[in-house]
């Protein structure tokens, strides 16, 4: 038994997927996530989505009898990335979706990102000469912002196009201004109607 298996349900003998998953489900009302630039500039971002949608965020944590953290009211996540590009996102979208759900999916690209002060060129380079390292199999289109509307557009398509991405969720793209914290609706991907088989 390793050092922490006691807080990994997998490792418990009476681990059962099915009814784990379902607890997930009902334990974290998930609706959205909220894909944004770890810049602390833009930390604002998932609160104002969730105002946007009349989502949930921060929420509360809430707490058993015995005073342990069980569930949240929080119906936003957010994944925090370079740029908020979706690239980094898609196996955190797939997670999401398989353990609790989602209905919207959201890129928030913002204003003087640092994501702009380079060229996919530039940094591949810059790379090879200064880490001697070659990451030029990254997607170029990815590593940095060089048109906001394009780029999140472009996003907007990546998602929509992954297989762990729900058909019916809600692809939507904002670009935010950081100063006056205007959030501005670039690009959507309404989700496709769901049925029975759709968690």
């Amino acid at each position: 038994m390793g050092k922490f298996d006691q807080y990994a349900f997998s490792a418990r003998e009476d681990f059962d997927e099915a009814a784990t998953r379902e607890a997930f489900s009902h334990a974290v009302p998930l609706k959205t996530l909220v894909i944004t630039c770890f810049d602390p500039r833009a930390a604002q971002a998932p609160e104002l989505v969730a105002k946007y949608l009349g989502d949930v965020f921060p929420g509360e944590v809430l707490f058993d009898e015995k005073g342990n953290r069980i569930a949240s009211t929080a119906t936003v996540f957010p994944i925090v990335v370079a740029g908020g590009r979706a690239v980094d996102a898609l196996r955190s979208i797939a997670i999401a979706q398989h353990l609790f759900g989602i209905e919207n999916i959201v890129v928030v690209h913002h204003s003087h990102c640092g994501g702009t002060t380079f060229t996919a060129n530039g940094i591949i380079e810059a790379f090879k000469r200064e880490q001697h390292a070659d990451i030029s199999h990254l997607p170029h289109e990815s590593l940095c912002i060089a048109d906001f509307e394009q780029s999140l557009r472009s996003d907007v398509s990546l998602i929509r196009g992954q297989p762990g991405t729900p058909a019916a969720a809600n692809i939507f793209g904002f670009f935010l201004e950081i100063d006056s914290q205007e959030l501005v609706l670039v690009a959507s991907d309404p989700g496709r109607p769901r049925n029975d088989n759709d968690r």
